[in-house]
């Protein structure tokens, strides 16, 4: 693997001919917890109800016994969520792109940080440590990350649990859109109906625990293109 040096500790740099054996890139054996990972934006919005969420959803996860794996970042909702659960001493793992790190500043206090050469390699190690998915308010890149997961779900890659956290009505006009485009057949209603809407953070915990005990894994091997 290669290495790359922050703040005078080496990290080694996950890539893409990593992924094709991902269990060995990925150790899971040494967490005590099961690991929910979140989606979200690197800024922090502008309404305080979601950074309020987001530090709710920290807390929550950790006095639930569940920990954290995120995009590695200090900043915006990604670092509102780390900061509570590393705060309520549940586990936090984040990986984090070498060269998103001149944009996002890595979060210095997580149970693990892991770099990778490739936001696509970011998400595979994302998936692979996830029990479950939690989608709060973000951009571009978050709705990326839970479109893609959806989509893996629906060429049944996994059957872990997806929540949108749909904070003051934040996804509404999403949801009605995808509603609109199983109206318009080009989508099941199934793979509609997999992607839980949750308007609340007891709510979204509520489904957690009655799913999350569920170790399954994404068949990531295939989507990193490997024959094997």
């Amino acid at each position: 693997m290669m290495q790359m040096k922050i703040n005078n500790e080496n990290y080694e740099v996950i890539t893409s001919n990593d992924i094709s054996n991902i269990e060995q890139a990925v150790d899971k054996s040494s967490l005590s917890m099961p690991l929910v990972a979140v989606y979200c934006g690197s800024r922090i919005g502008n309404s305080e109800i979601y950074e309020q969420a987001a530090r709710e959803l920290g807390s929550a996860l950790a006095r639930n016994g569940l920990g954290l794996v995120y995009g590695g970042a200090s900043i915006g909702l990604m670092g509102a969520v780390a900061d509570e659960v590393i705060k309520g001493d549940a586990q936090a793992v984040g990986v984090i792109p070498t060269f998103m790190l001149k944009h996002e500043i890595a979060h210095e206090q997580l149970t693990r940080l892991h770099l990778t050469d490739t936001m696509h390699t970011r998400k595979t190690v994302m998936a692979e440590y996830a029990d479950a998915f939690i989608t709060l308010p973000g951009g571009l890149g978050t709705l990326e990350e839970i479109m893609e997961i959806a989509t893996w779900r629906q060429l049944y890659q996994h059957e872990k649990p997806m929540i949108i956290l749909n904070i003051n009505g934040f996804y509404d006009r999403m949801i009605e859109h995808l509603k609109y485009t199983t109206e318009q057949g080009f989508m099941k209603q199934e793979d509609l109906d997999r992607l839980v809407v949750c308007n609340t953070i007891s709510e979204a915990i509520d489904m957690l625990q009655t799913v999350v005990t569920i170790d399954d894994a994404v068949d990531t091997e295939k989507m990193a293109g490997s024959n094997s």
